[in-house]
């Protein structure tokens, strides 16, 4: 050692001896190293992805909803992406990890709705459309900073500068219409009924996933009498027996099922039998998917509007018909004669009451049977028919493949591969179904169908023509042709809201 050697000073030694003189602190404080590399990584750029030549590896992040808070889950299922990206890009791909959240439609509203019912005993129908989703926006601010932030902190190294929301602007004004003019007009799109799982009270929220629970139900046993052909056919008077958990659905009975090839029916297959609570006859089916021999009596009541496989069966003998007896509310509608107006609960006693009186009812079992509840108002789910909007799945009237079998084509030539490889079968048994998809809902949060409801006023003055206050324009109909004629200004049109 150089002991001449001069004692170095300056800025540069100034620095060293401060640092060295800094006093290590007695233990470790995550927090304080956290947020100090995390700061440091975002300044640095290490999770930023630009275009380059180098081999591309991309994770697009699950986007939670913005609901709440993230759980543990969510911590596993990121970390595991996490470190996956790191890998890649330490082996020198492009590696990108596009990060985001859900508006989650159905969820987010039925969480808000159920606040605000809650704090000022008020439905969205009491708000108004733009008061419930300026609603939403705020609690999407809060709920998405928090959730974003919960992922900096778990480290996730995501490309933060490419955050998404799956309702901004970037696609929100315009992908929705866009796709869905496309489509218009094509077979692929029709608007039809669909028996929509729904329930009541409708503030609660939606109906996206279904509980079964077991729940103590009466099991009814009730007849309905069979027309004869003739005065002298059946002199003695014949009935068919069923059973039913909801006897005030009889009031939309379109039909009562056996099956083919039950031997103690075929003779009334073809006849009819009488509804005692309203006189409506209608028709004894044979259905080999719906009725069960090997079940109760054998027969089973139809009601298409009130039931998913009693619309099913519908579908396959539409000259039954259908007839919805509820409003929206759960009330029984004018369809239900007397009874229109009743709560379906008040109904359902007031029919066994009256099948009671005439005559019709053998007698009641309690037993626990499967009952389906809404996962989100955890109510019962109760089975409502409505017009929606439906994209058609199955091949094309020219005999062309349709959506699901170009789906299922993309996975049988390897376009398209699950990890691991044995869910492609479950992905392709249900699109080997080829059901229409639904694709409306009843919520003022999230995309909305560019579809409106016109409402007209017609010009007394003017023979054949009428009004639409909502377009501001002027229409005419003549010889069974409407052409516009006129257009008003107005302050705003539903295609800008």
């Amino acid at each position: 050692m150089n002991r001449d050697r001069p004692i170095p000073s300056g800025p540069a030694h100034d620095e060293v001896e401060t640092a060295m003189t800094t006093e290590l602190p007695k233990g470790y404080d995550p927090h304080e190293a956290q947020q100090r590399w995390l700061a440091f990584w975002s300044a640095q750029g290490y999770e930023h992805s630009r275009p380059d030549a180098r081999e591309p590896y991309t994770i697009v992040i699950p986007p939670p909803n913005v609901t709440g808070a993230l759980h543990m889950g969510h911590a596993l299922n990121n970390t595991l992406q996490d470190v996956l990206i790191r890998w890649r890009r330490m082996q020198g791909y492009n590696a990108l990890w596009m990060p985001g959240t859900d508006h989650a439609g159905i969820a987010t509203q039925a969480v808000v709705e159920r606040l605000i019912y809650a704090q000022e005993k008020k439905t969205r129908r009491d708000l108004g459309r733009e008061e419930l989703v300026s609603r939403i926006w705020a609690w999407k601010d809060k709920y998405e900073a928090r959730i974003l932030g919960q992922l900096r902190q778990l480290g996730a190294s995501c490309d933060w500068q490419r955050t998404r929301f799956t309702l901004d602007p970037v696609w929100r004004p315009r992908r929705a219409p866009d796709l869905f003019q496309d489509v218009q007009g094509r077979p692929d799109l029709p608007r039809a009924n669909a028996c929509k799982l729904g329930h009541a009270p409708a503030h609660l929220g939606g109906r996206r996933r279904n509980l079964h629970r077991g729940h103590q139900e009466r099991l009814l046993d009730l007849q309905y009498p069979v027309k004869p052909r003739d005065e002298y056919s059946n002199p003695a008077g014949e009935f068919i027996r069923f059973s039913t958990t909801r006897p005030e659905t009889m009031l939309g009975d379109t039909a009562v099922c056996v099956h083919p090839s039950d031997a103690r029916y075929q003779h009334l297959i073809g006849k009819t039998v009488t509804i005692p609570l309203n006189g409506r006859e209608i028709p004894i089916i044979a259905d080999g998917l719906l009725a069960d021999p090997a079940l109760g009596t054998g027969c089973v009541k139809v009601t298409p509007a009130h039931d998913p496989n009693d619309y099913a069966c519908w579908q396959r003998h539409p000259e039954i018909g259908i007839i919805n007896i509820l409003n929206p509310d759960g009330t029984i509608n004018a369809e239900g004669g007397k009874y229109a107006g009743m709560d379906r609960y008040k109904a359902r006693e007031a029919v066994v009451q009256e099948m009671e009186t005439q005559g019709f009812f053998e007698g009641k079992e309690d037993r626990v049977i499967p009952l389906k509840y809404s996962d989100r108002s955890k109510t019962p789910i109760e089975p409502y028919l409505s017009d929606q909007w439906f994209v058609k799945m199955g091949d094309r009237d020219d005999g062309t493949p349709g959506f699901a079998q170009q789906a299922m084509a993309a996975v049988d030539d390897g376009r398209v591969k699950f990890f691991p490889a044995r869910y492609a079968n479950s992905y392709l048994d249900w699109l080997a179904e080829k059901r229409d998809w639904c694709i409306s809902r009843q919520l003022w949060w999230g995309h909305q169908i560019p579809v409106w409801s016109l409402r007209t006023i017609p010009l007394p003055a003017l023979s054949g023509m009428f009004a639409c206050p909502e377009l501001g324009t002027i229409f005419q109909e003549q010889d069974g042709k409407i052409s516009l004629i006129a257009t008003i200004p107005t302050r705003s049109s539903p295609m800008e809201k």
